[in-house]
C-alpha cells in the first residue's frame, strides 16, 4: 500500500501556499566579540574531536535491514536497501562516508538531509546526501505536508515531497527543523573562541608580561622610549623568543611574579573542553581530556558513549529509515555489541554462563564474536557438573554399602 501510494498520490509540490522554514543559524549576531558560525566553532578543536567522535562512530557501526519472521528476525540481505545502507548508498560514495556526512550535518547544522531516488517499480536505488545550507523547508497550508525545496549543482530549484528525502533533526523545536549544539550554546562557542584569539594575540605581540625594565634616576621620556622601542625589537614575538638581551647601563630587568596560569587562562582554556564535551554528551577523554582516563575505567567509559552519547543519534537514524525508507515487515538495525563487549575475561565468563544456564546457544556466541558458523556446534554435549552422576546411572540410587569394597577387589573367591 506505501509503494502504490508512492506511485499514484504523490502530493502536490508547487502550490503557492506554505510556510516556509529555513536554518537561520548563520544569521545571528555575534557572541563575545566573535563571529560564531559553524566554520568558526568547527575550527575549535574540541568541538572538531567531539563531531568527529560522534559521526565517525556512527558512520562506522554496521547497520543492516532486517525482516521480522516468527521465530524472530533475519537479516534481508536481498532487500534493495539493504546494499545502499551496508556498502554504498550512491556512485560517489561508501556507506561509511555517507553515513559520516550526514550525522556532521546534524551534529553542525541540526539536520540532515539525503534525497531518495525510486525507481518506476517504487524500490529506492540511491540516497544523495544534500548540504543543509541549500534546503527550505515548505509546508502546506492546505494539507499540512513537507516540501523540501533547493538548488541542485546545475542551479536549478528543485522541490522534493517528504517521501522523497530523509530527514534526520537533532533536538527540534517546532518539529520541522533541528538545532545544533552550537546554535543553541553559541555564547559557549563564542567563549572557547575568544579565548583562543586572546592567547594567539598574546603570543604573537609577545605581550606575556614576564618584567620589567627600571632605568636610573633622570632618565628622560625620550630615553625610554628607545629604551622601550630597542627592547621591543629585540625581545618582542615569538622568533625573538631566547635571544639575549643587552640593557642601557644602570638599567636592571626585574621579572614579574605573573604568568599565564596566574591569570587563568590555561584553566579558562580547560574549562572551554569541558564545556564542548558537556554540549555534544561526550566523554572528556574522547576528545583529548586525558585527566580522568585510567585503564581501570575504559570499558565503562566506552559504555557510556554508547548508552548516553551514540543510542539517540542511532535510534534517530533508524526510525528515519523505517518511516520512510521500509514497509511492514521489515526495519533498521544498528549492531553496538562491538562497542558494548567488555574485556575478554568478562566475555568469557558471561558466554559460560549463558550456555550452562541454557539462555545462550554457542552458535549465538560465535555469531556475537563475529566468528564463521560451524555446522551442529549446538548438538555438542555440554560437559557434566562435577557433582553430576555418570550417565546411564540413576542419581536417585545409592550405594547400599558404600563402605564395602567392589566384588573383585576384595582379594577373597566369589
Amino acid at each position: 500500500m506505501k509503494k502504490l501510494f508512492r506511485l499514484f498520490t504523490r502530493s502536490d509540490n508547487n502550490t503557492p501556499a506554505y510556510d516556509r522554514y529555513f536554518d537561520q543559524f548563520n544569521q545571528a549576531s555575534n557572541s563575545a566579540g566573535v563571529n560564531v558560525t559553524v566554520q568558526t566553532a568547527e575550527s575549535i578543536s574540541a568541538v572538531y574531536a567531539a563531531v568527529a567522535a560522534i559521526s565517525e562512530s556512527v558512520g562506522s557501526l554496521p547497520l543492516d535491514v532486517y525482516r521480522r519472521t516468527d521465530d524472530g528476525r533475519d537479516k534481508a540481505r536481498t532487500h534493495p536497501l539493504y546494499p545502499l545502507l551496508h556498502d554504498a548508498p550512491n556512485d560517489w560514495q561508501t556507506a561509511l562516508e555517507f553515513r559520516e556526512q550526514l550525522q556532521r550535518h546534524v551534529l553542525l547544522r541540526g539536520n540532515g538531509y539525503a534525497r531518495i531516488r525510486w525507481n518506476g517499480a517504487g524500490r529506492v536505488q540511491a540516497l544523495e546526501p544534500i548540504h543543509p545550507d541549500a534546503v527550505q523547508i515548505l509546508r502546506s497550508s492546505a494539507s499540512e505536508r513537507l516540501i523540501y525545496e533547493f538548488t541542485d549543482r546545475h542551479g536549478k530549484l528543485q522541490r522534493l515531497t517528504a517521501d522523497e528525502m530523509l530527514h534526520i533533526r537533532y533536538h527540534t523545536e517546532d518539529g520541522i527543523l533541528g538545532r545544533s549544539p552550537i546554535q543553541v550554546a553559541r555564547d559557549t562557542v563564542g567563549l572557547a573562541l575568544a579565548e583562543r584569539t586572546h592567547g594567539e594575540r598574546m603570543f604573537a605581540n609577545g605581550t606575556k608580561l614576564s618584567g620589567v625594565i627600571e632605568t636610573q634616576p633622570g632618565t628622560t621620556k625620550q630615553q625610554a622610549g628607545e629604551i622601550r622601542e630597542s627592547w621591543a625589537a629585540g625581545q618582542g614575538g615569538v622568533s625573538n623568543h631566547g635571544k639575549t638581551a643587552v640593557l642601557p647601563q644602570g638599567a636592571i630587568f626585574k621579572t614579574v611574579s605573573m604568568t599565564l596560569e596566574d591569570s587563568e587562562w590555561i584553566e579558562a582554556r580547560r574549562l572551554s573542553v569541558e564545556e564542548v564535551a558537556r554540549l555534544f554528551r561526550v566523554p572528556p577523554v574522547l576528545i583529548g581530556d586525558l585527566r580522568e582516563a585510567n585503564y581501570s575505567n575504559a570499558v565503562e567509559l566506552a559504555r557510556y558513549f554508547v548508552v548516553h552519547t551514540l543510542r539517540r543519534h542511532l535510534v534517530a537514524w533508524e526510525q528515519a529509515i523505517n518511516s520512510t525508507l521500509l514497509g511492514t515487515g521489515f526495519f533498521a538495525e544498528h549492531n553496538v555489541e562491538g562497542l558494548l563487549r567488555g574485556d575478554s575475561v568478562t566475555r568469557a565468563e558471561f558466554y559460560q554462563r549463558g550456555i550452562e544456564d541454557g539462555w545462550l546457544l554457542r552458535s549465538e556466541v560465535r555469531r556475537m564474536e563475529n566468528l564463521p558458523t560451524v555446522e551442529g556446534i549446538d548438538d555438542v554435549q555440554a560437559p557434566a557438573p562435577q557433582d553430576a552422576p555418570a550417565p546411564g546411572k540413576d542419581a536417585g540410587a545409592k550405594d547400599q554399602n558404600p563402605g564395602s569394597a567392589p566384588k573383585g577387589n576384595t582379594g577373597e573367591e566369589a
